[in-house]
């Protein structure tokens, strides 16, 4: 298990989930968009098609 700590923040990797640890202190807002941003990646990264396409794709 791999662990980076930061000011207000926790990140741990074991063999199968990163866990990330925030403070209440957080913004929803930005803590949403850091979630969303997440998602596409995890969805995206067996993708083969290019990003760009499978982008549009997603925003309908």
């Amino acid at each position: 298990m791999l662990t980076f700590i930061q000011k207000r923040m926790l990140i741990e990797r074991t063999d199968k989930e990163v866990i990330i640890r925030l403070s209440v202190s957080v913004d929803t807002g930005d803590l949403h968009n850091f979630l969303n941003f997440s998602w596409y990646k995890e969805i995206t990264s067996k993708f083969k098609m290019p990003k760009k396409k499978l982008t549009s794709r997603l925003k309908r």
